[in-house]
């Protein structure tokens, strides 16, 4: 892990755990707080619903270049797809595209300055940050993390 990733994994993890999460809804799917809790480990859960930041380097799926689709964990929806996805160097899952109709987006203010924040639109979870730093044809970058997705292969 190279010094900027591990400062802004630092960073992410001092103020990006215990903050409720702010995507709007309403969601077509929609659960309590105990049901989250139940389906979802801890790091899932402060991850998805408090919208932290798992570890750099800590999720196998940032390896994974297997054909096939990212789905959200708490509700299946697809995401991305493989074809899209593309090694940053960060230490997270990274996509330039994502699937139409997928994600909702909101400014996150947190670390001293504005990102994008996006997650599942269709059950809230949060899944990362968007960047305009990524490959072409979009530019962006699409930096996940891992335990809000599953990978399913084609």
């Amino acid at each position: 892990m190279n010094r900027r990733t591990f400062s802004l994994t630092a960073l992410a993890a001092a103020f990006g755990a215990g903050r409720t999460m702010a995507a709007e809804g309403p969601f077509e799917v929609t659960r309590s707080e105990a049901e989250w809790r139940a389906m979802l480990t801890d790091l899932q859960y402060r991850v998805m619903r408090e919208e932290a930041t798992e570890r750099a380097g800590s999720s196998p799926l940032d390896a994974n270049y297997a054909d096939g689709v990212y789905h959200c964990r708490g509700c299946d929806q697809a995401l991305y797809t493989s074809a899209h996805k593309f090694d940053s160097g960060t230490g997270w899952p990274s996509f330039y595209d994502v699937l139409p109709d997928a994600i909702g987006t909101k400014p996150d203010n947190t670390l001293f300055t504005t990102r994008t924040e996006c997650h599942c639109d269709r059950c809230g979870s949060h899944l990362g940050h968007i960047f305009d730093d990524g490959p072409p044809p979009t530019g962006l970058r699409h930096c996940l993390n891992g335990a809000s997705l599953v990978f399913r292969a084609a």
